[in-house]
């Protein structure tokens, strides 16, 4: 495990009218991981964020901060850097401009403000465009320009709410290392995403949602072992492609070579994909 927790939900619930968007949600997050909250749109994942963050109030249940603070006292909520999925910048200002203002509402002022801000862009790879408005960033630059606001006052916890909707995939992989850079300097993120293939990058545990409910949480390898179900191997032995499924596709590969002449083979291992629909029943990205 990592370091300390520093985000708590205990039994967590919220309705909109007669939606249970989240249901009796339970786990923690430690300093120097990323946990990832993995399910399809509207599985609660953006519910469950703005309730960390103290900007809805939980029907039931508790939010604690560093071993009890309430997200809702602005003293605890300094520890928090949020990048919501709906973009938190200004397109009329230069993305300069916009890491000052954020960086004045964390309190930060003078020399230490142009030190962050300078830091910010730098981390972020926008230095040489911090003096052109917002309005003419690429969808992967304003979404780096919105984590880079996150981080002005350099909390120790971040999260992150689908940061990479709508981006290339240079900037999703360049979004991605700055994340891992931060995990690595013994930040928490939580890490909210419907891409199974970003989760099982990136996340040291992953959470799976759906309608609200926590269906499992651990470690992706352990997941995959546990709720993946088992190997397909499809071989061409010179009759056609057969298909077979096992727990063991080295040891049956060695088999099949040793029966006669294998001309091709393709082994499809369980993904999180394959966790999903086992436990779900459905395509991660169905509504």
């Amino acid at each position: 495990m990592a370091g300390a927790a520093i985000l708590e939900l205990k039994n967590l619930s919220k309705s909109f009218g007669p939606i249970r968007a989240v249901d009796d949600l339970t786990f923690e997050i430690h300093e120097g991981e990323i946990f990832g909250l993995l399910g399809p749109n509207g599985a609660g994942k953006t519910t469950t964020v703005n309730m960390a963050a103290g900007l809805i109030e939980p029907d039931g249940g508790s939010v604690s901060l560093r071993g009890g603070g309430l997200p809702a006292d602005p003293a605890t909520r300094s520890c928090i850097g949020m990048a919501p999925q709906a973009l938190a910048v200004y397109d009329a200002l230069s993305g300069e401009e916009n890491l000052k203002f954020f960086g004045t509402l964390q309190g930060l002022r003078g020399k230490r403000l142009r030190e962050r801000v300078a830091w910010a862009l730098e981390f972020v790879d926008l230095v040489g465009r911090e003096k052109d408005r917002v309005k003419t960033y690429s969808g992967g630059m304003k979404r780096r320009l919105n984590l880079a606001a996150a981080l002005l006052h350099e909390p120790p916890l971040l999260l992150l709410d689908e940061p990479t909707v709508g981006v290339d995939p240079q900037s999703r992989n360049a979004i991605f290392e700055r994340i891992t850079a931060l995990r690595d300097d013994g930040r928490a993120v939580l890490y909210t995403t419907h891409y199974m293939e970003e989760a099982q990058r990136l996340c040291d545990r992953v959470g799976i949602m759906d309608h609200g409910r926590l269906l499992a949480l651990d470690k992706v390898e352990e997941l995959i072992r546990t709720h993946g179900g088992t190997s397909v191997i499809h071989v061409d032995r010179g009759r056609g492609e057969e298909r077979i499924e096992t727990d063991d596709p080295m040891g049956e590969l060695v088999k099949m070579h040793a029966e006669g002449k294998v001309l091709t083979f393709r082994v499809d291992s369980p993904d999180l994909e394959c966790v999903f629909l086992n436990l779900t029943g459905r395509h991660l990205r169905d509504d």
